[in-house]
């Protein structure tokens, strides 16, 4: 019995020395796969990097997302300072003035009478653009603006579920196909580009050519009409300059108002 326990032992011992002469690469990695169950050690030594890109090579590469045909560029950013400092301090204080010397129910009236009258120009531009629906929506807005809601003072209309709907002449030039051209910034006006600026000037010229309700000759002797339309637009408008707060602010609108435009002209 002796002779066998010694033979045991033996074994056992040749076997740990066995062990301890195997090298420790011969092991496998248990821990390792333990701890990392996705099989990456370290993911992140794989990742190559480019160590000339700085981060001024990132920002103009972000910018070039927003690029935009501005051969005038110097001249834009020259008129859409001048329009932030108009803006600053003519518009706004005006507009300021407007809203608290005037009532709210009057400032919906003007709002609403101004409306009446650009649906003169969206109803010419919905039919160049053979936009039937959109036609019918807004002839029965004038219709009902101008007689129940008094020369357009309220909006029956948008109570009985017929929106307003913008169409200008410049979304007429670009359904049929003519490129929008330079971008520019127009003074006072704001974002436009070579397209939308000659359609400006349609729609401008037909409502005076139409001069519904007798707006347009009024205006010609009362100036002052027009400058209540424009503090009106102002008042209405709800962008504000230095509201990004982005030293790309420029390029930020500049995008906005041209993807704005293209899905204008597309619906």
């Amino acid at each position: 019995m002796a002779k066998h326990l010694l033979f045991i032992a033996a074994l056992l011992c040749a076997g740990v020395t066995h062990a301890a002469d195997v090298p420790p690469a011969a092991h496998p990695p248990t821990v390792a796969r333990v701890s990392n169950p996705d099989g990456f050690t370290e993911p992140l030594k794989s990742l190559k990097f480019n160590p000339g890109l700085d981060q001024r090579e990132f920002e103009r590469a972000t910018l070039n997302a927003l690029n935009v045909y501005d051969p005038l560029e110097s001249w834009n950013r020259r008129v859409y300072h001048f329009n932030y400092r108009f803006d600053e301090w003519v518009f706004l204080p005006v507009v300021n003035g407007y809203r608290y010397i005037t009532p709210n129910f009057l400032r919906s009236g003007v709002s609403n009478f101004f409306s009446n009258l650009g649906d003169i120009p969206n109803l010419l531009n919905s039919l160049f653009q053979f936009k039937g629906h959109r036609s019918l929506n807004t002839t029965g807005r004038l219709l009902l603006n101008t007689t129940v809601g008094v020369a357009g003072l309220w909006d029956p209309a948008t109570m009985m579920g017929l929106p307003r709907q913008s169409e200008d002449f410049g979304q007429t030039l670009g359904f049929y196909g003519l490129p929008s051209g330079p971008y520019l910034i127009l003074p006072i006006l704001g974002p436009s580009n070579l397209r939308d600026t000659a359609g400006l000037v349609f729609d401008f010229t037909a409502e005076s050519q139409i001069n519904f309700l007798n707006v347009a000759q009024v205006s010609d002797n009362h100036p002052e009409i027009y400058l209540l339309r424009a503090i009106d637009r102002r008042y209405t408008n709800s962008f504000r300059y230095g509201q990004a707060n982005s030293p790309f602010e420029y390029e930020k609108v500049r995008y906005v108002y041209t993807e704005a435009r293209k899905l204008q002209i597309a619906e």
